[in-house]
């Protein structure tokens, strides 16, 4: 028991502190009814929904297809590196950052792996794990902040992509330079590096497609989520029973917990003054500075508890996912990667830090004049 108490702690360590804050809270505010409106069941079936269906339309090889065919047309080493971190900054918008890492991050070490080159392969990771921060702060389902944020304050899909889309192109141009400072020196890719990859069987595409779209209606508004969760599981129950076991139920757990915190934290008035006064001076920096150390997904639901200016959080929390490494916990994918096969002297994490406070400089320089 305790073994598995300090492995969960180890692999889902806001599981288990976010788990904890709730029951605490439970001591000062006692249970009742009013317990059951907590949840946000709409971004709760919404989440679920998406892991779902995404991770069948990885499981049959729809985006190695993709990256694959994609590479096969490229004839050098740095496009090889400036298509990895497009990649991830334009698949993170509808894959969600922590599934285009998990997708691209091993497929990007065996094809980078040819090169020789270790420098390469360092940096290319650092920027694609920025690149998929960044470009799911786009859209609604880019990563679960947003869709948390984007139904906690009602945003319309116009204004929420307005919102971020200065810091979105500004990001995009940092990346391209940043790609092209970093990869001076360039050589012709060897294609037999790029092993083949299967096309995904059209009829499953298209049934999962269908399934992605009936998502999307819902995030739009368009169809009750109850309508979208009956029909995402009736479908997928028969057509991929494996893909409920590669949902991240720790993650909905984890939103399940901290919506008790929340809600009991909003019946305790003399910490809602306190905190909405203290928030309301400077969201965004406040959501930066919380995201450096509980990560942005957490930072986002506490917060949203105790301000109305969602535009300054929506912004802060997805900026924040830039900084530290547990900033976003997506970035520790690339990282559990890469540890496997590390090197002495290659200083990841130094140079992981310190390229992402240089876009964090630039982009939070940027909100004051957006």
């Amino acid at each position: 028991m305790k073994k598995r108490l300090l492995k969960t702690l180890k692999n889902d360590p806001i599981l288990v502190v976010s788990f904890v804050l709730a029951a605490v809270s439970c001591f000062f505010v006692t249970p009742d009814r009013e317990y059951l409106s907590y949840p946000d069941l709409r971004t709760l079936s919404i989440l679920f929904s998406l892991m779902l269906v995404v991770g069948a339309l990885v499981r049959i090889g729809t985006f190695d297809f993709l990256t694959e065919r994609l590479l096969s047309r490229i004839h050098s080493e740095r496009n090889v590196t400036l298509l990895l971190v497009l990649l991830a900054f334009f698949l993170s918008m509808i894959l969600t950052n922590d599934v285009t890492l998990v997708t691209l991050v091993p497929f990007a070490l065996l094809l980078l792996r040819s090169f020789g080159d270790r420098r390469r392969i360092v940096y290319t990771l650092i920027l694609m794990t920025i690149a998929a921060n960044l470009g799911s702060m786009l859209t609604p389902i880019g990563n679960p902040q947003n869709l948390y944020l984007y139904s906690k304050y009602g945003f319309s899909l116009s204004d929420f992509t307005l919102t971020m889309l200065p810091y979105t192109i500004g990001s995009l141009a940092l990346l391209v330079i940043c790609v092209f400072f970093l990869n001076r020196t360039d050589h012709t890719m060897d294609k037999a590096s790029i092993k083949p990859a299967q096309a995904p069987p059209v009829s499953r595409l298209l049934l999962y497609s269908a399934l992605f779209i009936v998502c999307l209606l819902t995030v739009a508004g368009v169809l009750h989520y109850g309508i979208m969760l009956g029909i995402v599981v009736v479908v997928m129950i028969p057509a991929d029973r494996r893909a409920f076991l590669k949902v991240d139920y720790a993650l909905l757990f984890t939103f399940l917990f901290f919506f008790i915190l929340i809600g009991n934290l909003k019946r305790i008035d003399v910490i809602q003054n306190t905190l909405s006064t203290i928030i309301d001076a400077n969201v965004t920096v406040t959501a930066v500075l919380s995201s450096q150390v509980i990560s942005n997904v957490p930072a986002a639901m506490l917060l949203s508890a105790f301000t109305g200016q969602g535009k300054a959080l929506l912004v802060g929390v997805n900026l924040g996912g830039l900084g530290t490494l547990i900033a976003s916990m997506a970035s520790l994918i690339t990282f559990k990667f890469y540890a496997k096969e590390r090197r002495p002297g290659e200083h990841y994490l130094l140079k992981f830090t310190v390229l992402n406070l240089i876009f964090l400089a630039v982009l939070l320089t940027m909100n004051l004049w957006v």
